[in-house]
């Protein structure tokens, strides 16, 4: 079972060179609506085992945000073969995680 995988901005150049398509989750601690987009998180991560799923808490590291333009959270991003090709921002059902998989 895939599990979620939080990286530093080290860890992350790795997992986007590494993995052909890869789901980012911008967010922090204390965002209500990335709190509540977790379990949907979580369960991308268990439903789609071919995709890694990460998390990067932007306080911790905010140069990474701001070289994704992150300015609202949560921002979510999806990479195929290291480009940027889809983002959405704030709170999201379900459905529009795996529609951005696509």
């Amino acid at each position: 079972m895939a599990e979620v995988l939080h990286v530093n901005s080290q860890e992350f150049e790795n997992v986007i060179a590494q993995n052909d398509v890869v789901f980012v989750d911008f967010f922090a601690n204390w965002c209500g609506p990335c709190k509540m987009l977790a379990p949907s998180i979580d369960k991308l991560a268990q439903e789609h085992p071919e995709v890694k799923v990460v998390k990067v808490d932007v306080d911790q590291e905010p140069s990474l945000a701001m070289q994704f333009g992150v300015q609202s959270i949560p921002t979510l991003i999806t990479f195929k073969k290291g480009q940027a090709v889809n983002r959405q921002l704030g709170f999201v059902p379900y459905e529009t995680l795996e529609n951005m998989l696509k």
